[in-house]
Protein backbone atom coordinates (compact mmCIF):
# COMPACT_ATOMS: atom_id res chain seq x y z
CA UNK A 1 0.00 0.00 0.00
CA UNK A 2 2.56 2.46 0.86
CA UNK A 3 6.19 2.82 -0.66
CA UNK A 4 9.29 2.88 0.13
CA UNK A 5 10.36 5.47 2.41
CA UNK A 6 12.91 7.17 0.08
CA UNK A 7 16.51 7.97 1.23
CA UNK A 8 16.90 11.81 2.37
CA UNK A 9 20.04 12.54 0.70
CA UNK A 10 22.36 13.80 3.51
CA UNK A 11 24.24 17.53 2.89
CA UNK A 12 27.86 17.61 4.57
CA UNK A 13 29.00 21.00 5.97
CA UNK A 14 31.66 21.05 3.24
CA UNK A 15 28.63 21.07 0.64
CA UNK A 16 26.41 23.30 2.86
CA UNK A 17 29.29 25.96 2.45
CA UNK A 18 29.61 25.60 -1.06
CA UNK A 19 25.69 25.64 -1.36
CA UNK A 20 25.42 29.08 0.59
CA UNK A 21 28.74 30.62 -1.00
CA UNK A 22 26.85 30.07 -4.75
CA UNK A 23 23.96 31.15 -3.46
CA UNK A 24 25.74 34.70 -1.79
CA UNK A 25 27.07 34.95 -5.12
CA UNK A 26 24.69 34.59 -7.15
CA UNK A 27 22.57 37.51 -5.05
CA UNK A 28 25.47 39.76 -5.40
CA UNK A 29 25.98 39.47 -9.10
CA UNK A 30 21.89 39.99 -9.25
CA UNK A 31 22.50 43.17 -7.73
CA UNK A 32 25.15 44.28 -10.30
CA UNK A 33 22.61 43.41 -12.71
CA UNK A 34 20.17 45.51 -11.33
CA UNK A 35 22.50 48.63 -10.87
CA UNK A 36 23.68 48.33 -14.51
CA UNK A 37 19.53 48.11 -15.57
CA UNK A 38 19.23 51.30 -13.63
CA UNK A 39 22.49 53.19 -14.37
CA UNK A 40 21.00 52.60 -18.05
CA UNK A 41 17.61 53.91 -17.36
CA UNK A 42 18.87 56.58 -15.25
CA UNK A 43 21.59 57.91 -17.75
CA UNK A 44 19.41 57.96 -20.42
CA UNK A 45 16.49 59.82 -18.01
CA UNK A 46 19.49 62.39 -17.51
CA UNK A 47 19.87 63.13 -20.81
CA UNK A 48 16.09 63.36 -21.84
CA UNK A 49 15.33 65.52 -18.76
CA UNK A 50 18.00 68.43 -19.67
CA UNK A 51 17.83 68.12 -23.61
CA UNK A 52 14.03 67.23 -24.09
CA UNK A 53 12.78 69.29 -20.64
CA UNK A 54 15.28 71.29 -20.50
CA UNK A 55 15.81 71.02 -16.95
CA UNK A 56 19.18 72.44 -15.65
CA UNK A 57 20.08 73.31 -19.14
CA UNK A 58 21.57 76.78 -17.66
CA UNK A 59 23.47 74.97 -15.15
CA UNK A 60 27.05 74.36 -16.38
CA UNK A 61 30.46 73.28 -14.70
CA UNK A 62 33.57 74.30 -16.72
CA UNK A 63 31.81 74.34 -20.26
CA UNK A 64 30.36 70.94 -19.25
CA UNK A 65 26.52 69.98 -18.61
CA UNK A 66 25.64 69.05 -14.85
CA UNK A 67 23.86 65.56 -16.07
CA UNK A 68 27.24 64.67 -17.70
CA UNK A 69 29.02 64.86 -13.90
CA UNK A 70 26.31 63.21 -12.40
CA UNK A 71 26.64 60.15 -15.42
CA UNK A 72 30.36 60.12 -14.61
CA UNK A 73 29.95 59.87 -10.82
CA UNK A 74 27.34 57.06 -11.28
CA UNK A 75 29.85 55.25 -13.62
CA UNK A 76 32.16 55.46 -10.73
CA UNK A 77 29.79 54.14 -8.96
CA UNK A 78 28.77 50.84 -11.13
CA UNK A 79 32.38 50.70 -11.92
CA UNK A 80 33.29 50.19 -8.03
CA UNK A 81 30.34 47.69 -7.52
CA UNK A 82 31.73 45.75 -10.32
CA UNK A 83 34.87 45.82 -8.67
CA UNK A 84 33.39 44.76 -5.80
CA UNK A 85 31.45 41.74 -6.75
CA UNK A 86 34.26 40.35 -9.05
CA UNK A 87 37.28 41.43 -7.40
CA UNK A 88 37.51 42.68 -3.82
CA UNK A 89 34.79 39.51 -2.47
CA UNK A 90 35.89 37.08 -5.22
CA UNK A 91 40.05 37.64 -3.90
CA UNK A 92 40.36 39.42 -0.94
CA UNK A 93 36.91 38.23 1.20
CA UNK A 94 37.19 35.69 3.34
CA UNK A 95 36.39 32.85 1.06
CA UNK A 96 39.75 33.38 -0.69
CA UNK A 97 41.72 34.14 2.31
CA UNK A 98 40.30 30.53 3.18
CA UNK A 99 41.13 29.11 0.10
CA UNK A 100 44.75 31.04 0.02
CA UNK A 101 45.45 29.44 3.34
CA UNK A 102 44.10 26.00 2.10
CA UNK A 103 46.41 26.34 -0.76
CA UNK A 104 49.42 27.00 2.15
CA UNK A 105 48.55 24.14 4.19
CA UNK A 106 48.81 21.91 1.19
CA UNK A 107 51.75 22.95 -0.15
CA UNK A 108 53.02 22.21 2.99
CA UNK A 109 51.90 19.00 3.60
CA UNK A 110 52.80 18.42 -0.01
CA UNK A 111 56.42 19.46 1.26
CA UNK A 112 55.89 16.96 4.28
CA UNK A 113 54.96 13.73 2.16
CA UNK A 114 58.24 14.65 -0.38
CA UNK A 115 60.67 14.69 2.51
CA UNK A 116 58.80 11.12 4.05
CA UNK A 117 59.23 9.45 0.24
CA UNK A 118 62.85 10.81 0.22
CA UNK A 119 63.56 9.81 4.13
CA UNK A 120 63.24 5.83 3.91
CA UNK A 121 63.01 3.48 6.30
CA UNK A 122 66.36 3.29 7.22
CA UNK A 123 67.08 6.26 7.46
CA UNK A 124 63.98 6.80 9.83
CA UNK A 125 65.65 4.03 11.92
CA UNK A 126 68.80 5.81 11.98
CA UNK A 127 67.86 8.84 12.83
CA UNK A 128 66.27 7.74 16.50
CA UNK A 129 69.69 6.81 17.20
CA UNK A 130 69.71 3.19 16.53
CA UNK A 131 73.36 3.43 15.82
CA UNK A 132 76.13 4.41 18.00
CA UNK A 133 76.36 7.88 18.08
CA UNK A 134 79.87 8.12 17.80
CA UNK A 135 80.06 6.41 14.63
CA UNK A 136 81.58 8.73 12.00
CA UNK A 137 79.87 8.26 9.42
CA UNK A 138 81.35 9.34 6.03
CA UNK A 139 80.52 9.33 2.50
CA UNK A 140 83.22 9.26 -0.26
CA UNK A 141 82.59 9.98 -4.04
CA UNK A 142 83.82 11.35 -6.96
CA UNK A 143 81.20 13.25 -9.22
CA UNK A 144 81.19 15.78 -12.19
CA UNK A 145 80.37 19.53 -12.45
CA UNK A 146 76.61 17.97 -13.18
CA UNK A 147 76.81 15.40 -10.04
CA UNK A 148 77.29 12.26 -12.56
CA UNK A 149 79.57 9.21 -10.81
CA UNK A 150 79.08 6.20 -13.38
CA UNK A 151 77.43 4.92 -16.36
CA UNK A 152 76.68 1.04 -16.88
CA UNK A 153 78.05 0.98 -13.48
CA UNK A 154 81.80 1.66 -14.75
CA UNK A 155 83.52 4.91 -14.02
CA UNK A 156 83.43 7.43 -16.93
CA UNK A 157 87.22 8.94 -16.63
CA UNK A 158 90.44 8.21 -14.97
CA UNK A 159 91.83 10.21 -12.09
CA UNK A 160 94.75 8.38 -10.76
CA UNK A 161 95.16 10.54 -7.63
CA UNK A 162 91.26 10.34 -6.83
CA UNK A 163 91.95 6.52 -6.61
CA UNK A 164 94.81 6.93 -4.59
CA UNK A 165 93.17 9.13 -2.29
CA UNK A 166 90.21 6.67 -1.90
CA UNK A 167 92.61 3.67 -0.94
CA UNK A 168 94.56 5.95 1.54
CA UNK A 169 91.03 7.19 3.72
CA UNK A 170 89.32 4.03 3.35
CA UNK A 171 92.21 1.60 3.93
CA UNK A 172 91.62 -0.44 7.44
CA UNK A 173 87.56 1.19 7.34
CA UNK A 174 84.43 -0.96 6.56
CA UNK A 175 83.20 0.36 3.00
CA UNK A 176 79.41 0.72 3.25
CA UNK A 177 78.09 -0.20 -0.84
CA UNK A 178 75.09 -1.57 -3.00
CA UNK A 179 75.17 -4.74 -5.04
CA UNK A 180 76.03 -2.93 -8.11
CA UNK A 181 78.98 -1.19 -7.01
CA UNK A 182 80.04 -4.52 -4.96
CA UNK A 183 80.09 -6.32 -8.94
CA UNK A 184 82.13 -3.59 -10.31
CA UNK A 185 84.89 -4.60 -8.58
CA UNK A 186 86.78 -7.95 -9.91
CA UNK A 187 87.69 -8.71 -6.53
CA UNK A 188 87.17 -7.67 -2.73
CA UNK A 189 89.67 -4.67 -2.08
CA UNK A 190 92.41 -6.16 0.28
CA UNK A 191 92.17 -4.28 3.47
CA UNK A 192 89.13 -3.15 3.98
CA UNK A 193 85.81 -5.00 5.51
CA UNK A 194 82.67 -5.22 2.52
CA UNK A 195 79.26 -4.73 3.59
CA UNK A 196 77.04 -5.39 0.71
CA UNK A 197 73.71 -4.16 0.65
CA UNK A 198 71.17 -6.16 -1.10
CA UNK A 199 67.24 -6.73 -1.19
CA UNK A 200 68.12 -10.25 -2.42
CA UNK A 201 68.33 -12.24 0.70
CA UNK A 202 69.97 -15.66 -1.56
CA UNK A 203 73.17 -13.04 -2.87
CA UNK A 204 76.00 -14.77 -2.38
CA UNK A 205 79.33 -13.42 -1.05
CA UNK A 206 82.88 -14.50 -0.46
CA UNK A 207 83.57 -15.29 2.77
CA UNK A 208 84.68 -12.41 5.26
CA UNK A 209 81.81 -9.90 3.08
CA UNK A 210 79.06 -9.21 4.93
CA UNK A 211 75.46 -8.92 3.54
CA UNK A 212 72.77 -6.75 4.89
CA UNK A 213 69.40 -5.74 3.15
CA UNK A 214 68.89 -1.96 4.49
CA UNK A 215 71.31 0.53 5.26
CA UNK A 216 70.92 0.95 9.01
CA UNK A 217 71.70 -2.60 8.75
CA UNK A 218 75.02 -1.95 7.18
CA UNK A 219 75.66 0.35 9.61
CA UNK A 220 74.79 -1.57 12.74
CA UNK A 221 77.06 -3.70 10.93
CA UNK A 222 79.62 -1.41 10.76
CA UNK A 223 79.56 0.49 14.50
CA UNK A 224 82.84 -1.15 16.06
CA UNK A 225 84.31 1.01 13.29
CA UNK A 226 84.42 4.79 14.40
CA UNK A 227 84.65 6.19 10.78
CA UNK A 228 82.82 3.60 7.87
CA UNK A 229 82.59 4.94 4.59
CA UNK A 230 79.68 4.80 1.90
CA UNK A 231 81.38 4.22 -1.59
CA UNK A 232 77.99 4.20 -3.27
CA UNK A 233 76.22 3.65 -5.69
CA UNK A 234 73.28 6.17 -6.66
CA UNK A 235 70.60 5.00 -4.77
CA UNK A 236 72.81 4.38 -1.57
CA UNK A 237 73.90 7.61 -1.39
CA UNK A 238 70.75 9.25 -1.47
CA UNK A 239 69.65 7.18 1.45
CA UNK A 240 72.76 8.35 3.07
CA UNK A 241 73.43 11.65 2.57
CA UNK A 242 70.67 12.03 4.98
CA UNK A 243 72.23 10.61 7.58
CA UNK A 244 75.40 10.74 7.00
CA UNK A 245 78.09 12.96 9.04
CA UNK A 246 80.73 14.15 6.57
CA UNK A 247 81.40 13.90 2.83
CA UNK A 248 84.69 13.41 1.24
CA UNK A 249 83.81 14.92 -2.74
CA UNK A 250 86.10 14.63 -5.45
CA UNK A 251 84.94 17.39 -7.92
CA UNK A 252 85.69 16.35 -11.10
CA UNK A 253 85.42 20.04 -13.09
CA UNK A 254 83.99 18.28 -16.73
CA UNK A 255 80.42 17.57 -17.30
CA UNK A 256 79.43 13.87 -18.35
CA UNK A 257 76.78 12.16 -19.80
CA UNK A 258 75.64 9.56 -17.36
CA UNK A 259 72.91 7.43 -16.00
CA UNK A 260 74.08 7.85 -11.75
CA UNK A 261 73.92 10.78 -10.13
CA UNK A 262 75.41 12.11 -6.62
CA UNK A 263 72.60 14.16 -4.97
CA UNK A 264 73.19 17.87 -4.58
CA UNK A 265 74.89 19.30 -1.90
CA UNK A 266 72.85 21.75 0.07
CA UNK A 267 75.50 24.14 1.58
CA UNK A 268 72.58 25.15 4.39
CA UNK A 269 73.19 21.57 5.51
CA UNK A 270 76.88 21.08 4.68
CA UNK A 271 79.54 23.26 5.33
CA UNK A 272 82.77 23.03 3.01
CA UNK A 273 85.96 22.68 5.86
CA UNK A 274 88.59 22.19 3.27
CA UNK A 275 89.30 22.14 -0.43
CA UNK A 276 92.27 21.09 -2.46
CA UNK A 277 92.44 22.19 -6.37
CA UNK A 278 94.44 19.96 -8.59
CA UNK A 279 95.33 20.46 -12.22
CA UNK A 280 95.12 17.86 -14.99
CA UNK A 281 98.01 15.93 -16.08
CA UNK A 282 99.35 13.17 -17.68
CA UNK A 283 97.78 10.36 -15.22
CA UNK A 284 94.66 12.72 -14.16
CA UNK A 285 91.91 13.64 -17.23
CA UNK A 286 90.67 16.30 -16.10
CA UNK A 287 91.08 19.12 -13.41
CA UNK A 288 89.40 18.57 -10.08
CA UNK A 289 89.20 19.69 -6.70
CA UNK A 290 89.69 17.25 -3.10
CA UNK A 291 86.68 18.95 -1.16
CA UNK A 292 85.62 17.62 2.56
CA UNK A 293 81.87 18.78 3.87
CA UNK A 294 80.59 18.29 7.26
CA UNK A 295 77.58 18.35 8.67
CA UNK A 296 76.28 21.73 10.47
Amino acid sequence: MFGKKKDIPQIDKDQLELIQNAQKRIKQKKRLYIHFVVFLIGAVFLIMANTVLGIGENFKIFELNWFVYAIFIWLFLFVYHLFNVFITHKFMGKAWEQQQLNKLVAKQQARIEKLKLELPEDALLLKKKVINNKTNLTIIVAAAENDAIGKHNKLIWHISDDLKRFKTLTSGHHIIMGRKTFESFPKPLPNRTHVVITRNPNYQVPEGVILVHTLADAIKASTNDPQPYIIGGGEIYKQAILVADKIELTRVHESFSADTFFPKVDTSIWKETNAVFHKKDDKNEFDFTFFTYERK
